[in-house]
């Protein structure tokens, strides 16, 4: 029989956005409920293992003394040459420290990380084996943080197929199921939202269009490229401002926005993928409760700010609550094409390639494109 206090939780990637997920953790003991299963990816695998191991306090204090960009860069490491422009050993070094647990299935709640296999083209669930390469696989976001190879298997960032892993819980026995985006256009995260726009090419007048863009913009990040765009519409003659045409896209986009920059576009369009997918995953795994951070609430990597974003998620983590009736009280006792559930242990060396088929990826494609 299963507790009615017992919750099942699926964190979802989001880089620094992630210490909201420390914040919805706090709210959850707080009203006595207990965690059961807790299935992260990316930086939400990074604190659902820490939680697991009953070391998420000593990771926030930790975090709470990065009070400014320099105390993060001190931790990193950039790598010119490799795949990636950024290296993590010192982080994780201390991250792992932090866990305390070399293993997988030795956290006292079972915990499943998520991955991407670039060469198969699939979704990998670490729920077994030693936790350092889980952990620097499902983290790995593509061209910042480097990507690793274990067991013939391209790994990277669980994000760009499995944002928020509700998949996993669906036999977890728990009575509730929450899950925390931190993806957070409301609108588009719920259910139903965010389909497709049927429409033409042709250039519509501006008082057609103007107001869907202001919506769209108040949606958006504060970035040099929208704001660089506002100012080219606001500099436009008044006279012009005043007919019916729109501005042509020339007019708007003679050279790309000031400021935008290649890594812009690459997150940016990382982002809108991984958005898709999430409401997808959202439709076919319904969750008891959905948690959602906004997306402009700090940066990806704004890794210096934990202590608003901490109070942040267990705020909206106490509206969502409220909302779903999870006032709390005393603790009670009580496939083909899919995922690849797989160990992070390294095979046997008596194992040849030849006999071991995760160790025979398909050919790498001669070109990708993150995300």
């Amino acid at each position: 029989m299963t507790a009615r206090n017992t919750v099942a939780l699926a964190l979802g990637g989001g880089g620094a956005r992630g210490y909201a997920h420390i914040g919805v953790l706090e709210e959850l003991d707080a009203r006595g409920y207990r965690v059961t299963r807790i299935a992260g990816t990316s930086m939400g695998a990074i604190v659902g293992a820490l939680y697991s191991a009953g070391n998420v306090s000593e990771f926030t204090d930790w975090v709470l003394e990065l009070r400014h960009q320099r105390d993060v860069l001190r931790l990193l490491d950039p790598n010119i040459s490799g795949p990636s422009t950024i290296k993590i050993e010192r982080i994780l070094a201390r991250v792992n420290q932090m866990i305390g647990v070399e293993r997988i299935e030795d956290l006292p709640i079972p915990f499943t990380a998520i991955a991407t296999d670039l060469w198969a083209r699939r979704e990998v669930w670490f729920q077994e084996g030693p936790i350092d390469p889980a952990l620097r696989a499902t983290i790995a976001i593509p061209g910042v943080f480097p990507p690793i190879v274990l067991n013939g298997r391209l790994l990277v960032d669980g994000g760009i197929v499995n944002q928020v892993p509700v998949s996993v819980l669906a036999s977890a026995r728990a009575e509730l199921t929450v899950a925390v985006t931190l993806d957070g256009y409301r609108k588009q995260a719920e259910r139903g939202e965010g389909l497709p726009v049927h429409t033409s090419s042709d250039e519509e007048p501006e008082e057609e269009w103007s107001g869907r863009l202001r919506r769209t913009v108040g949606l958006l990040m504060e970035t040099e490229p929208i704001r660089s765009i506002a100012a080219r519409m606001a500099a436009r003659p008044r006279r012009q401002r005043s007919e019916l045409s729109a501005p042509s896209v020339e007019e708007l986009f003679e050279e790309l926005p000031a400021g935008l920059r290649t890594t812009d576009v690459m997150t940016q369009s990382l982002e809108v993928m991984q958005s898709i997918v999430q409401r997808y995953q959202l439709a076919s795994f319904p969750t008891d409760v959905l948690v959602i951070v906004p997306h402009d609430s700090i940066g990806t990597m704004d890794f210096h700010r934990a202590a608003d974003q901490i109070a942040l998620g267990r705020r909206l983590a106490a509206e969502a609550f409220d909302r779903a009736g999870m006032f709390g009280g005393p603790a009670e006792d009580g496939s083909a094409g899919g995922p690849v559930k797989v160990s992070t242990d390294q095979p046997s060396p008596a194992l040849s390639p030849a006999a071991s088929p995760a160790a025979s990826p398909t050919p790498a494609p001669t070109s990708w494109i993150p995300g």
